[in-house]
C-alpha cells in the first residue's frame, strides 16, 4: 500500500507551521475564507508559506471564490494546489486555476443522500476529492460523518477529512485506505492554534496505520 499523505489545514502561526514539518506533514493548508476564524491575510499566509521546505505543499482553502479574489491571493502567496469548499462547478473551479496553471482538489460534505460517485462524475477537472462532514458553515467542524457513504472501490485519490484525530485517524486509515488525510480542529488547542503533540501523536497514527 502506498504511504498515507498527511495534510494539516487552517494555520496561523509560524510555531505551528514548523511543528507540522518538522513531524512530517506533506501539505499545509491556509485558509482564505474570511468568515473562518482561521482565515489569514495576504502577508501572514506569504510569511506562513515561506516557511516550508521542498516537497511540502502549500494549499489555499477557498469557499465561492470571485475570480479577482483567487487572482490577487496568487500574487502575494505563492499557492501550489487550490482546495475548493463550495458549491463550485468543475468549470468555475477550472476559471480559477488553469490560468494561474494550478491544480485544485474539491471538496464533498458527506450526509445521507449525497452521491460520491455523481460528484466525482461532475468534477472530472479535479486532482482528486475530499470528503467532510456537512456541518453549517464551511471546514473545521471536528465532526465526523459515515463512513460507509463512501462507495468500496472508489478509484479517485481520496482524501478523508471531518473529524479525524489521534484517537480515531488509525482506525479510519486502515478501514478507508484513502490516498491523504486532512485535519484541523482535531490537532488544535483552539481554533487556528496548533497543538505540537496533538500534531505528532496523530502523524503517528497515521504512520502505524500504514504499517
Amino acid at each position: 500500500m502506498p504511504r498515507t499523505r498527511i495534510k494539516i489545514c487552517g494555520f496561523t502561526r509560524a510555531q505551528d507551521v514548523l511543528a507540522a514539518v518538522h513531524a512530517g506533514a506533506d501539505a499545509a493548508g491556509f485558509v482564505f475564507y474570511p468568515p473562518s476564524p482561521r482565515n489569514v491575510s495576504f502577508a501572514q499566509a506569504a510569511e506562513l508559506v515561506a516557511l516550508l521546505p521542498p516537497f511540502v505543499t502549500a494549499v489555499g482553502l477557498f469557499v465561492q471564490p470571485q475570480v479577482d479574489f483567487v487572482a490577487e491571493v496568487l500574487r502575494h502567496v505563492p499557492l501550489q494546489l487550490l482546495q475548493f469548499h463550495g458549491d463550485e462547478t468543475d468549470a468555475e473551479c477550472a476559471a480559477l486555476c488553469v490560468p494561474h496553471g494550478l491544480p485544485w482538489i474539491k471538496a464533498v460534505r458527506m450526509r445521507h443522500g449525497v452521491d460520491l460517485l455523481e460528484s466525482s462524475a461532475s468534477h472530472p477537472g479535479s486532482r482528486g476529492l475530499l470528503v467532510d462532514a456537512f456541518v453549517e458553515g464551511f471546514g473545521g467542524g471536528g465532526e465526523t460523518f459515515d463512513w460507509s457513504l463512501i462507495p468500496d472501490g472508489f478509484s479517485r485519490p481520496l482524501v478523508l477529512s471531518g473529524g479525524l484525530d489521534a484517537e480515531n485517524v488509525a482506525g479510519a486509515v486502515r478501514r478507508i485506505r484513502p490516498w491523504a488525510v486532512d485535519v484541523s480542529s482535531g490537532v488544535e488547542a483552539a481554533k487556528g492554534i496548533k497543538d505540537a503533540a496533538k500534531i505528532a501523536a496523530f502523524i503517528a497514527g497515521v504512520r502505524d496505520a500504514d504499517g
